[in-house]
């Protein structure tokens, strides 16, 4: 090959070198720009896999929580403790169903004594320190274990309920049924309950007149227990709604028999000053009249002696 076509073709290669590096200045790979435009996808645990170094499965996370669940055996209450503790539950649970419903008008005395009773009773074992089976006593676990003193605290809510209802003036010690004396006012109560339901239809009047008895003794009974200290909630509430129909309801009223007395008394009161004064001018005329005897006497008598001499 000459000399001449030697260098027209290393002149045509050089050209085509310059080209191609041109070309790769002025537009960069299409791959780069491809993967800047596509969208950096959403990591997935799901895709991902479960070494992903982002995202934990969510039984590898509860796993320290499944193994705190359950403590050793000698931090546990035992099996004899935590049936108590169940028994407990259904009972306080049966009786707050019970206060609910006796709200209004007030019966938690008349209607709930019995379940109280359960209640009290499953609360003394609890808290007895008298030794179960296993020689294990629950009132420490149960009762004084923690800060909070869970059993504790319900049982005293409920307590206190019964103790501020009075509960105890009318339902006996066993609380197994209602005293003699509420058992008698309330059967009064029902008949001027019943009183009431049969006049109420039309004139007032009659309901007024024939019930005046009935409403007169059960207003008796309640004073006399009242003084007697033998009142629960139950009756107070009970006597103030028969008190509110008597009077608002049917515009009755009921003449009390102290009035006579209280007149008696202020007549008395009011003519005292009188007496007072009356009594104490005539006293006073009386001793005036002793005064002045003596000196009528004793000038009597010297006018006699004058007399005399000058006889």
């Amino acid at each position: 090959m000459s000399p001449n076509k030697y260098s027209l073709f290393y002149l045509l290669s050089v050209i085509n070198v310059f080209a191609f590096v041109g070309s790769v200045v002025e537009n960069p790979t299409s791959s780069d720009s491809a993967e800047k435009q596509k969208p950096v996808p959403f990591l997935s645990p799901v895709a991902d896999g479960v070494n992903s170094p982002v995202f934990k499965p969510v039984a590898e996370s509860l796993l320290p929580l499944n193994l705190l669940s359950s403590f050793p055996e000698d931090l546990e209450i035992n099996e004899y403790c935590s049936e108590l503790l169940h028994v407990f539950s259904r009972r306080y649970v049966t009786y707050v169903n019970c206060l609910v419903p006796a709200a209004r008008p007030v019966k938690v005395c008349q209607n709930c004594h019995s379940s109280y009773g359960s209640l009290v009773d499953i609360y003394k074992n609890i808290s007895s320190d008298q030794m179960g089976p296993g020689n294990v006593s629950c009132s420490y676990s149960l009762l004084h274990s923690d800060r909070l003193m869970l059993v504790y605290l319900l049982y005293s809510n409920l307590e206190n309920i019964w103790l501020k209802s009075d509960c105890d003036h009318c339902v006996t010690n066993e609380y197994q049924s209602l005293t003699n004396g509420t058992l008698h006012f309330l059967a009064i109560l029902n008949q001027t309950l019943s009183c009431f339901e049969k006049y109420k239809q039309g004139n007032h009047t009659e309901l007024c007149k024939n019930c005046k008895s009935t409403y007169r003794g059960l207003n008796d009974l309640y004073s006399q227990m009242e003084k007697d200290n033998i009142l629960c909630i139950d009756l107070e509430d009970s006597m103030n709604l028969t008190r509110s129909l008597w009077s608002r309801t049917f515009n009755c009223s009921l003449a009390r028999e102290e009035t006579v007395p209280v007149i008696a008394v202020s007549s008395f009161m009011l003519f005292l000053p009188i007496i007072f004064y009356l009594s104490s001018f005539l006293h006073s005329e009386q001793k005036k009249r002793k005064l002045i005897h003596p000196k009528r006497a004793k000038s009597y008598a010297t006018l006699m002696n004058i007399q005399d001499k000058q006889s």
